[in-house]
């Protein structure tokens, strides 16, 4: 037994070393490649769209505009001016976005603080705050490229980029007079008792919910309950606007106007998986009087040590730049290769209706494809800026929204997580429960980050349907 707890404490070992190696290698040469595609693509945009696209990779520079408008950062939190045709704006965005080191710069650095790294990005000055006590204020170009354009007037372009996909599902946003969410609604209509609000997860739709529990709710329920799915600004048949930055203002901004105030929400319930959990958590700590219940799958709760900047912290927690295990391997590209990803969404969104019919083709049109055609009906702008302005951005605001929850919201809280979850460990879901005692953790054993739904849809629409039932009787 020694023999065999020795051999396999070595092949762990082995095949960790592995990983690693392999993991620089790969990573490597994607920091290369991204910087070649970067030229790529500016020539391609250029001479298919006439005009310059700013990127996050861009150098500083001097950014100051005629106007006088900048991007400004203190501390760990960065903020950017944004104007429109309607009204100014200073929003919240992630540093990540333009401070994503180096495989090679990361090793080399072991001992050296990762905030020096944005030195060779932002350009800084001092401003006298509190009489002696100095904060630091940065200036980014990309940004100010951005606000740029629109302080000359350059109207929000209404047709899709070259790259990405000009499907009528992918742009039926664009017809309508409205710019609002797509909203699927189901169950009751007249008698309305309460609502279920349902938001999906990253690189999802709406489908994630209306293709697997609608179909599983009881007669009861939805002759109770008026249940409301909705594609998040930038996924599914929503608007993708390519001027936006996909912060959380905006993503809150769009499900009020789209769901809470057209539908007249009053009581409700939410139920939210993976990304969908922070913007869920936003929600009920802005209507703490109206929400009756939280249901979290896979929350992406990472709590960030002390002396650690959030947002890095969170980024490398969610993508760790490792080939192995594979989901971990396509967040990493996700997250830290702008042009990389905008590629893999150029090959796999753009053509998703080839995708979709090669995999009817191949499996004789047995299965259905709502994860694939929620998987593929994005953007690269609406993923990368929700990516990091939502999942990273906000690492400094879940402590705060989960206090705010278990000091002044009554609603009972469940948690529920796949055992096999490889994109977001369980430890995150018992993360919450250590910040919320009351909240109720439910580990699914053999289920991952989709079969946490997909494969048991009845038996988590009954689950659903209790936590409802009982929370409704308990205020």
């Amino acid at each position: 037994m020694g023999f065999v707890g020795k051999t396999r404490s070595v092949l762990t070992l082995s095949g960790k070393a592995i990983n690693e190696i392999l993991s620089f290698i790969v990573f490597s040469f994607l920091d290369v490649l991204d910087v070649i595609l970067c030229y790529v693509y500016k020539i391609a945009d250029f001479f298919i769209e006439a005009e310059w696209k700013p990127c996050y990779c861009s150098p500083a520079k001097e950014s100051i505009t005629s106007s006088g408008k900048i991007l400004v950062s203190e501390q760990s939190e960065t903020k950017i001016v944004s104007l429109t045709s309607t009204k100014l704006q200073l929003e919240e965005i992630s540093d990540t976005l333009y401070a994503r080191p180096a495989v090679v710069s990361d090793v080399s650095r072991s001992t050296v603080k990762r905030l020096k790294l944005e030195g060779n990005v932002v350009q800084s000055f001092d401003m006298v705050n509190r009489g002696s006590v100095r904060s630091t204020f940065a200036i980014n170009s990309t940004f100010v490229e951005m606000l740029h354009g629109r302080i000359r007037g350059h109207p929000s372009r209404p047709i899709p980029r070259w790259s990405d996909c000009d499907c009528k599902t992918c742009n039926s946003w664009a017809s309508s007079s409205k710019e609002t969410l797509f909203v699927k609604a189901d169950g009751a209509r007249d008698n309305v008792q309460e609502d279920v609000l349902f938001i999906h997860g990253f690189i999802s739709s709406s489908a994630f919910w209306t293709e697997t529990l609608f179909p599983n709710f009881s007669k009861s329920a939805k002759s109770t309950y008026r249940l409301l799915a909705i594609d998040l600004l930038g996924f599914g048949r929503s608007p993708k606007p390519n001027d936006s930055l996909y912060t959380l203002r905006e993503h809150l901004e769009m499900i009020e106007h789209s769901v809470i105030e057209p539908y007249k929400v009053k009581s409700f319930h939410i139920v939210a998986h993976s990304l969908g959990c922070i913007l869920a958590l936003a929600l009920a700590v802005k209507y703490p009087g109206s929400v009756k219940s939280l249901t979290l799958l896979a929350p992406p709760y990472f709590p960030v040590p002390k002396g650690e900047q959030g947002t890095q912290y969170l980024m490398r927690k969610l993508a760790p730049r490792r080939v192995w295990p594979l989901i971990a391997f396509g967040a990493s590209m996700a997250c830290w290769y702008e042009h990389v990803s905008r590629t893999i969404c150029f090959l796999i969104c753009k053509n998703h209706r080839i995708w979709n019919f090669l995999t009817k083709l191949i499996t004789r049109n047995r299965i259905r494809t709502f994860l694939i055609e929620g998987f593929c009906c994005h953007t690269h702008n609406a993923a990368w800026h929700t990516l990091h302005n939502i999942l990273c951005g906000t690492a400094g605001k879940v402590d705060e929204y989960l206090d705010i929850v278990r000091n002044r919201l009554k609603c009972n809280v469940t948690v529920f997580h796949g055992r096999d979850d490889e994109l977001i460990p369980v430890e995150c879901s018992y993360n919450v429960k250590s910040r919320i005692p009351r909240a109720r953790v439910k580990v699914v054993e053999n289920k991952d980050h989709i079969t946490i739904v997909v494969g048991r849809q009845e038996a988590f629409a009954r689950e659903l349907e209790e936590i409802w039932k009982t929370s409704s009787t308990s205020h």
